[in-house]
């Protein structure tokens, strides 16, 4: 321990190092398999995006922080002629997320676009449900504030609490599924199911479809996994896959909608065939709620499961904490907001362009340029935050970190997703007394923007009580 309320440990997502011979040598596991990127050992050898860099993200963090926190990517901008920024300071990227007249969504510019040519975007090619309806229901800051307001928060925000009882009973059905044996598949078995349950309950699709929703959410996400560069580019066979099995979850959709409509039940789709949209002072179309479903879909399974994944580890990796989180449950909030700062489950994105020339850091961005902001250097930046690598469970106002991004757009499931985390550990303190490492794990990550540990194996000891 360094201190009352604080664990000492190296920050990321394995603990890296250069030895003494200048290689790459991982602290803790000697049988990983290294990746197709080395481990950076100066400002050359970084590439946040490249195959295998997951593995070494937060060296790199560690780099850029102190040569290049705002770092140019020369003729990757929206157009050839502009370039793409890299910020990896907390104060900067606050700054952009705050902001949104200065520093306008790409999305924005995308739906001024279809606005011009004079069609609907349900008329052009390649434009999904969840931008259609963004295109009606909120392209403005306002608009945007109003749908959350009137049309999430009492789902996935603040009224998240509602689903209490259903996610300790879809946790506790988990965790039932493998207590009795002495090993899990950690992964597999609890954290990437435990969200889709919960999902499909709160949108109130039936659980035995769970496998369809799978398929369908990792289409949805497939640009943030196997996309190209920051700008996630899918090749066209890439992109005309992922559309291909998206009409069938459309299909899907609204026949849940149609069926709401004529009978709702106590779920957010029948909610969204009643509610009167005071910002539009009309009723949403089936199109409006499909779009709705989609954003809740794509954000509200992988965030969740790679937060949970990775705060497993960090107990793994940290002598005492298990028992001492057992021990006092006022520090699982904590542990739960610092376990996302360390280890950000959405490690960055490209979703801001500047609508003037600025200025951050000293470096001269023109106008017009794309901002990656990479909320995971934010999180570990040792400017904002004082032992920005430790895990400290004494930690003042832990939810400044942004690993829901903020301002306007911050992550309008963060309710739901902070009550799936909080049940999850405290359950799990109650029906395990420890959790360790089994012998094969490799550590690896999938590509992509997401912090995302492809399989962990754990060992555990049950609780006499569980």
């Amino acid at each position: 321990m360094a201190g009352k309320g604080r664990i000492d440990f190296i920050a990321g997502a394995k603990n890296w190092r250069i030895d003494a011979g200048g290689e790459c040598r991982l602290a803790k596991h000697c049988n990983h398999q290294l990746s197709a990127m080395a481990c950076p050992a100066s400002l050359s050898d970084v590439d946040l995006f490249g195959p295998g860099a997951a593995e070494h993200w937060y060296e790199a963090y560690d780099i850029l922080h102190a040569e290049a926190p705002v770092l140019r990517l020369p003729g990757e901008g929206l157009t050839g002629e502009r370039d793409a920024f890299i910020l990896t300071k907390y104060a900067d990227i606050e700054r952009v997320v705050k902001d949104w007249a200065r520093f306008p969504p790409t999305l924005s510019l995308l739906l001024e676009q279809i606005r011009l040519t004079g069609q609907l975007p349900q008329q052009m090619p390649d434009i999904d449900a969840m931008v259609q309806s963004i295109y009606t229901l909120r392209p403005t800051p306002e608009l945007w504030r109003a749908h959350r307001q009137e049309l999430t928060d009492p789902w996935v925000g603040p009224g998240a609490s509602r689903h209490k009882a259903m996610i300790e009973g879809h946790v506790d059905a988990l965790i039932d599924g493998w207590i009795a044996g002495d090993r899990v598949d950690f992964v597999g078995q609890f954290a990437r199911p435990l969200p889709q349950r919960t999902m499909a309950s709160v949108l109130g699709f039936p659980l035995e479809d769970i496998p369809r929703l799978e398929i369908w959410g990792n289409a949805q996400v497939m640009s943030y996994v196997h996309g190209c560069g920051h700008n996630n580019k899918l090749t066209p066979e890439q992109t005309a896959e992922k559309f291909r099995l998206l009409a069938g979850f459309a299909d899907y959709v609204q026949d849940q909608v149609r069926e709401k409509r004529a009978r709702p039940a106590d779920d957010m789709i029948s909610f969204l065939t009643q509610v009167h949209y005071q910002a539009l002072d009309r009723k949403l179309t089936d199109g409006e709620i499909g779009g709705v479903v989609y954003a809740m879909v794509i954000g509200g399974l992988e965030t969740t499961q790679y937060a949970i994944c990775e705060q497993a580890q960090l107990v793994c990796e940290t002598p005492g904490l298990f028992e001492r989180l057992r021990a006092d449950r006022s520090l699982v909030r904590t542990f739960i907001e610092e376990g996302m700062r360390l280890r950000s489950p959405t490690q960055g994105l490209s979703t801001r362009v500047t609508s003037q020339d600025e200025v951050f850091q000293g470096v001269a961005v023109p106008a017009g340029s794309t901002l990656h902001l990479r909320w995971g250097a934010a999180n570990i930046d040792p400017d904002e935050f004082e032992h920005a690598k430790e895990l400290q469970l004494d930690r003042k106002a832990v939810t400044r970190h942004l690993a829901f991004s903020a301002g306007p757009r911050v992550c309008p499931g963060a309710g739901l997703s902070r009550l799936e985390q909080t049940i999850a550990w405290n359950r799990l303190l109650d029906r395990l007394e420890g959790m360790a490492y089994a012998p094969d794990n490799d550590f690896l990550h999938q590509p992509g923007i997401m912090l995302g540990t492809n399989r962990l194996n754990l060992t555990f000891t049950p609780s006499r009580e569980a």
